[in-house]
């Protein structure tokens, strides 16, 4: 009997094991079913021989971008993936996130004995304090291209990535080389020298102004060491990433109208002149792409499905920026992730107000919107990026977000833009939710939590108890003018203090939209994509 008793007794512990290890993946797969998986394709039918091989060598180059920002982000991948003990649902999260912290979830570990994620990612020591920053003295610690580590006697030392990382970029720098002799396009193929010389430069000033020179190509990438968002510490350094992208030429004929329209859409911001003294550059342009190669930063956690570069605001001066709509991955974002959120959450009398030619524009000028405004502080040389520091990115979207809606009601009202606003405005609020499900540690996901709280605030729309929103579209056209004045102001002023409490104010997650999107989770939608890609996908 005693047997009996102690061998019910280890089959019940076994039984609980294995409860428990049941649970921890379905947990697991829980979060890595929240990316819905999407084949990123396009049709090359039209390419040549030439135009194939030379995508072939873009696609090898993407994955030097890739290791390097894992790099940047964690350390060594393989390290990163061991940490999963053989685990293939914590692998592929652990992939998806590029490390083993959640990106769309304020960053917190999903692995045991893991702590928190270091602001400075792996650009600086991890025991680096703001305090020793500031007191190292070198003139480049603030540079986009130099990493910060410890030299032997554990002092600072400022290092600039082609030297660092010279080796990967030094391979990364002859695949371009040889990718140019095969480009058909010359401003495809001066671009592609002149980057292959600023990865083992660090001075990317003139391939930037190339790429904004080419006009006709039907090919493009984009690469190099470009957003600073995964600098959480200072917002000082760059991450490496890749787009590989083929160009829609139909649709994108359609949208060359609007970049002839910049300055005027500058003199028309609703703020005081002399906020709005820079001039959008003449060779600023739109484009629609499909995208068939995401690698590094653009690839980790939530997917970027638009592009407004260069970053450099010399560039800006002299040529403005090229925004870059990536129509598939858009497309795939809309149909799996923002319908079925706005069937949810929008009254259903304004569902009908919710398409994809609306999210398509919110997209696009949002990008829009990034090259307007103020360039540098108002009666100072310093940036606006100098001077909010790491505010700056969380400001510069919720900027970008907001003024971009403005546009497009300043469009409409000239006729150029054959849109209803009414699905503008409803479309953006049902995209607010998709977006702050990104979570506080993303400065995209902190925008969008400041648009909802202030718009809120004004009217703009109304929640009822079940959590169901309804636009205002008079008080939400009003609310949309007075927030892009007071970011464009507070970027103009220059305040880093005044950035702060904005923030603080409106980046408050209220209980009743923590209820919101505890709802929309509940329902299993999800959170963002992830991508089936590579030469295979494409036919190559």
């Amino acid at each position: 009997m005693k047997k009996l008793f102690i061998m019910c007794f280890v089959l019940a512990v076994l039984a609980g094991c294995n409860s428990k290890q049941a649970e921890k993946e379905t947990d697991m797969q829980k979060k890595v079913s929240q990316f819905a998986g999407f084949t990123l394709t396009s049709n090359i039918n039209d390419l040549s021989e030439n135009d194939k091989q030379m995508l072939l060598l873009f696609f090898d180059v993407a994955r030097i971008m890739d290791t390097l920002f894992w790099e940047q982000a964690y350390g060594s991948r393989l390290e990163a993936i061991r940490l999963a003990n053989g685990d293939t649902l914590k692998e592929k999260f652990i992939e998806i996130n590029y490390g083993p912290w959640e990106r769309l979830n304020n960053n917190i570990s999903f692995v045991a004995g893991i702590g928190e994620k270091p602001a400075g990612a792996n650009f600086y020591p991890c025991d680096i304090s703001k305090e020793e920053f500031d007191n190292f003295d070198t003139p480049d610690k603030t540079s986009l291209y130099t990493i910060i580590r410890r030299d032997e006697n554990r002092n600072l030392v400022s290092i600039p990535y082609h030297v660092y990382y010279k080796s990967q970029l030094d391979s990364a720098s002859q695949l371009l080389k040889k990718a140019a002799l095969l480009a058909s396009d010359e401003g495809l193929k001066k671009y592609l020298e002149l980057r292959a010389e600023a990865l083992v430069t660090s001075n990317y000033l003139h391939s930037d102004l190339a790429w904004m020179d080419m006009k006709s190509n039907r090919i493009d990438l984009v690469v190099g060491p470009i957003e600073n968002y995964e600098d959480q510490l200072f917002g000082y350094k760059a991450s490496f990433e890749a787009y590989i992208l083929l160009k829609d030429m139909e649709w994108s004929k359609k949208l060359e109208r609007y970049a002839t329209l910049l300055p005027d859409l500058q003199k028309r911001l609703p703020v005081d002149e002399k906020y709005k003294t820079g001039t959008p550059g003449a060779s600023s342009d739109l484009g629609a792409y499909d995208v068939v190669y995401y690698a590094g930063d653009c690839n980790a956690g939530s997917k970027t499905i638009a592009i407004n570069l260069p970053n450099d605001p010399e560039v800006h001066k002299q040529k403005g920026s090229r925004r870059l709509q990536l129509k598939n991955a858009m497309q795939a974002k809309f149909d799996k992730i923002l319908v079925p959120i706005s069937n949810l959450v929008i009254s259903p009398e304004q569902q009908q107000f919710v398409s994809f030619e609306a999210f398509f524009s919110n997209t696009m000028f949002h990008e829009v919107a990034h090259g307007l405004g103020v360039y540098q502080v108002v009666d100072d040389t310093l940036s606006i990026s100098a001077a909010l520091k790491d505010k700056y990115t969380t400001i510069e979207e919720g900027k970008a977000d907001i003024l971009g809606l403005f546009l497009e009601d300043e469009l409409i009202r000239l006729n150029e833009l054959g849109a209803d606003i009414r699905e503008s405005y409803t479309t953006f609020v049902a995209g607010i939710f998709r977006s702050i499900r990104f979570g506080a540690a993303s400065a995209h996901g902190k925008a969008n939590l400041i648009s909802y709280n202030y718009l809120l605030e004004k009217g703009a729309f109304n929640r009822n108890r079940k959590g169901i929103y309804t636009v205002d579209y008079d008080k939400m056209k009003a609310a949309v003018s007075m927030l892009a004045k007071e970011i464009i102001e507070l970027q103009g002023n220059g305040n880093y203090e005044a950035a702060v409490s904005f923030i603080d104010s409106y980046s408050k997650f209220k209980p009743e939209l923590k209820a919101d999107i505890e709802k929309i989770n509940n329902m299993e939608i999800p959170v963002d994509i992830v991508f089936n890609q590579g030469p295979a996908y494409i036919g190559l």
